[in-house]
């Protein structure tokens, strides 16, 4: 179960983050890019967590995922979290561009 909740978390987890890059980019040069900053090395790491989940080397490691639910769940906070500091800091650079 963890397996499956895991994997589709991931894809949609990613999808924010692609939203949240175009969202930034909607609104021209900031100060601080965000986009390089955050989401990109964010988007690396989805990748990764990706490569290693579709890799040879743990596809017929059934447990792999059973036995380390609370890492695992420690990266989907992580990124969970990300993204909703990600969404209040767009918010904010849109809210002080319109001013």
């Amino acid at each position: 179960m963890v397996d499956r909740v895991y994997k589709e978390q991931l894809p949609r987890l990613r999808n924010d983050l692609e939203k949240l890059k175009e969202s930034f980019s909607s609104l021209g040069p900031l100060r601080t890019d965000w986009t390089k900053l955050r989401i990109e090395p964010l988007l690396r790491h989805l990748d990764s967590l990706d490569q290693l989940l579709n890799s040879e080397e743990f596809s017929r490691e059934s447990s792999r995922l059973t036995k380390g639910v609370r890492l695992f769940h420690s990266d989907l906070v992580y990124l969970r979290e990300n993204i909703k500091g990600l969404e209040k800091v767009f918010l904010s650079e849109k809210k002080s561009l319109k001013k």
